[in-house]
């Protein structure tokens, strides 16, 4: 595991029950990168791509009211765990310790979303996102989640990120 739950909310400012990561299982520089040590400017970290897991608990507040008889994760929240997993690859781009760091994040946009399977309580997704451009402190990532190998949905999002040490 590259980060427990505790390291995911040193880093993220999200908490429950708005915090969708329970832990960030591999983050991989681009392949230019690779055998390097950071820290990396943002821009130099594109085609990089992280691995996080979610498990959907039963008794998370939001699937009491979507819906009440046959409990689904909203296609809402499912593009904010993709935009929140896809934070992970600028551990890459701190000098310092992890939890000096803090995130200044906002999701601006959502493109090409799509939700193929229905996402259930009881399942454990993985997450994963490929940084595809830098402008600034504006990113784009294409996002999927998975379970047991099956894509459940998937997103292309722009964000603003900046970290502040």
């Amino acid at each position: 595991m590259f980060l427990n739950l505790q390291q995911v909310m040193a880093f993220m400012p999200h908490r429950d029950p708005f915090l969708f990561i329970d832990s960030v299982s591999r983050v991989d520089l681009p392949d230019n990168l690779k055998g390097q040590k950071g820290p990396f400017k943002p821009n130099e970290l594109v085609g990089g791509k992280t691995w996080c897991d979610f498990f959907v608990r039963p008794d998370l507040k939001i699937l009491e009211g979507h819906f009440p008889d046959y409990p689904i994760l909203p296609g809402v929240v499912q593009v904010e765990m993709m935009a929140q997993a896809s934070a992970f690859l600028m551990v890459h781009a701190i000098s310092g310790p992890l939890e000096k760091a803090k995130l200044d994040v906002a999701l601006l946009g959502v493109d090409k979303a799509k939700f193929r399977k229905p996402v259930l309580p009881g399942m454990k997704l993985e997450i994963t996102t490929v940084l595809t451009k830098v402008r600034g402190p504006m990113t784009t990532y294409d996002a999927q989640i998975h379970l047991d190998g099956e894509l459940m949905s998937e997103a292309s999002f722009l964000a603003s990120l900046r970290i502040i040490h």
